[in-house]
Formats: structure tokens, C-alpha cells, sequence
């Protein structure tokens, strides 16, 4: 990865711990690498609650609670997907806060509308939720690594910023 991952992710952690705030994840294009990212961090298990691979959508509805209306209407590729994942994992586990990632990874599955690359990730903190549209380049390890790097970012600004 080109960012050091394990900056970001020691230094989630560190103001996870440090705020007395607990975290899970939900993840579709990534995969568990979120999860796997932070795992790596000692001292994790003081603060991560839960982490779901939730790939199909029938799963996001069921574990997550994301609206069918919301998929049929805009996708699971969509900042609604990404926005109700966050929030929907927060609310099965009872963390502060929530990440919630999906995307297109590729090589196949993009669109004109939704080109590979194109990621959402929501981030909910103690239930307010914010949305990051983002659009990668590069393989499927590149996008995926990418979507992690900035899940980490965000959720520090987030933390960071009170």
C-alpha cells in the first residue's frame, strides 16, 4: 500500500481507545481488509465490536437493515447503501461508531454511471452519518486497499474533529 496503513490504523485505534469509543465495521468490496486492518492494531479488541463481510444485498438487508427500497432504487453501490450499512451496524452492535464500505472494485461490474473504482464509504458516529463518494484507480487490490486507506482517514477526521 502506498499510505501507511499502519499508521492510520494504530492511530484509529489509539483515538478509539482514548475517547472510550467502540467500532464495527460492514464491508462489501473490501472484504474484511477494514477489519483485517485493524486486527493488526494490539490492543484492538478494547474497542472493536463486530466486523461483517456483508456482500449480497439480501444480507445488507437482513444483518444491516438496508432498505430494499434503497437498493432497487439506487443500488448497493450507492451513498444511501453506504449511509444505512454504517448506521445499520452500529445500531446491531452498539459501537459509537460505524463503517460501512461499498463499492466496485473491478476488474468487471462497472457502468458508464458507476465506473469501477467507484466506492462509497459511511461513516457513522454516535448516530450521526457521513458519506464520502470516492473513485479509485488501479486494480482490484489497488481499489480495495485504497477504499481502506481512506475508511481510515475519515474515520480520524471524524474522531479528530469532536
Amino acid at each position: 500500500m502506498t499510505v501507511d496503513v499502519k499508521d492510520l490504523n494504530e492511530k484509529l485505534i489509539h483515538l478509539l481507545i482514548e475517547h472510550r469509543m467502540t467500532i464495527s465495521t460492514a464491508e462489501s468490496c473490501t472484504g474484511g481488509l477494514l477489519s483485517a486492518l485493524l486486527t493488526d492494531v494490539s490492543g484492538a479488541s478494547e474497542v472493536l465490536q463486530e466486523c461483517m463481510v456483508t456482500y449480497s444485498n439480501d444480507v445488507k438487508e437482513r444483518e444491516l437493515g438496508v432498505k430494499h427500497e434503497t437498493l432497487a432504487k439506487y443500488g448497493a453501490v450507492s451513498s444511501g447503501t453506504a449511509a444505512q450499512m454504517a448506521s445499520g451496524i452500529c445500531a446491531r452492535t452498539g459501537a459509537d461508531v460505524g463503517i460501512g464500505i461499498t463499492g466496485i472494485a473491478g476488474p468487471t461490474g462497472g457502468t458508464p454511471e458507476k465506473p469501477v473504482g467507484t466506492v462509497f464509504i459511511g461513516i457513522c458516529v454516535k448516530g450521526g452519518v457521513s458519506v464520502y463518494e470516492n473513485h479509485f484507480d488501479g486494480c482490484r487490490a489497488r481499489v480495495r486497499e485504497q477504499s481502506c486507506e481512506t475508511a481510515l482517514e475519515k474515520a480520524i477526521e471524524l474522531l479528530t474533529r469532536g
